[in-house]
C-alpha cells in the first residue's frame, strides 16, 4: 500500500458454504479515483464487496483503510471511518417519509448532525423531493438520490458502489455519470463501482478490473481489458447493445 493508495484489499480468500468464492483478490484505490469492477454472473463481485464493506469476513488476506488494516471491523466501524456503500437495490425505508429518513441517517451514530447536514447531502446531489413525501412513493434515481444523501452527509472518503445504473434509463443515467464525477473529482471521494453498462464505465472509471470465477483476470483501462482475449472468453459474447450481462 503506497502513499497515494487510501484502499485497499490484499489476497483476498472467501469461503461461503464450503465453497472458496473468492480466490485471491488484490485491489487499490487513491482518493478521488474510480475503479470499475466487472465479471460475468457468479464472477463474485458482490461477495467482493461484502468482504470490502465489513458484512463477510475473508477467509485470508486483509483490508487496508488509509493506513489501517480494517480486515476485522464489522460494517459499523467501518462506516464510521468514513467507508460508505450503495447497493444494487436502492431499498428505502418504506414506512417513512423522505424527512424521517433524513432524521434517521443523521441520528444513526455519533456525532449526531443537524438538519443542514442533511440539506448539504440533499443539495449536493441534486435530490429535490419534499421531506414529507413518503418514500414509498419515490421512483428508483429519487430512492438512489436519497440513500447517497444519506451517506454524503457523513463525508465520506471512499464509496462502494453496487450497479448504481440498475434500472434506470439512459438520461438518469447520465445524472449518475455527472454524480459520480462530482463525487470523485471534485470532492476528491474514492469510488469503486460495479456496473455493467459500458457507456457509464466508459466516462467515469480510470481503471478497470475485470473478474470471473472468484479472480482477477485483467486489469487496466476499459479498452485494453475489453481487447484481453482471457475477457473475450469470459463472457465477450453477452456484451450487447453496450451492457455487460453479470
Amino acid at each position: 500500500m503506497n502513499a497515494q493508495t487510501l484502499f485497499a484489499c490484499e489476497d483476498i480468500h472467501l469461503d461461503l458454504g464450503g465453497r472458496e468464492i473468492l480466490h485471491g483478490i488484490t485491489l487499490a484505490v487513491e482518493r478521488g479515483e474510480v475503479l470499475g469492477i466487472i465479471g460475468p454472473n457468479g464472477a463474485g463481485k458482490t461477495s467482493l464487496f461484502e468482504v470490502l464493506s465489513g458484512r463477510l469476513q475473508p477467509k485470508r488476506g486483509r483490508v487496508l483503510f488509509d493506513g489501517q488494516d480494517i480486515t476485522r471491523l464489522p460494517l459499523y466501524a467501518r462506516a464510521r471511518l468514513g467507508i460508505g456503500r450503495t447497493y444494487q437495490t436502492p431499498v428505502v425505508p418504506d414506512e417513512l417519509t423522505v424527512g424521517e429518513t433524513f432524521k434517521a441517517a443523521r441520528q444513526a451514530y455519533e456525532p449526531y448532525l443537524t438538519r443542514f447536514d442533511a440539506e448539504y447531502g440533499a443539495e449536493l446531489i441534486g435530490f429535490k423531493v419534499s421531506p414529507d413525501e413518503p418514500t414509498v412513493k419515490l421512483e428508483t434515481l429519487n430512492r438512489r438520490k436519497l440513500l447517497l444523501a444519506c451517506l454524503l452527509m457523513r463525508r465520506p472518503k471512499l464509496l462502494l458502489m453496487d450497479e448504481p445504473a440498475a434500472g434506470l434509463i439512459n438520461s438518469e443515467v447520465d445524472e449518475i455519470d455527472h454524480l459520480i464525477r462530482l463525487l470523485s473529482k471534485e470532492m476528491n471521494i474514492a469510488v469503486v463501482i460495479v456496473e455493467h453498462r459500458i457507456e457509464l464505465l466508459d466516462t467515469i472509471a480510470d481503471r478497470v478490473m475485470v473478474m470471473d470465477a472468484g479472480e482477477t483476470i485483467s486489469q487496466g483501462s476499459l479498452a485494453d481489458v475489453l481487447a484481453d482475449p482471457k475477457v473475450h472468453a469470459a463472457y465477450f459474447e453477452n456484451v450487447v447493445e453496450g451492457s455487460l450481462d453479470g
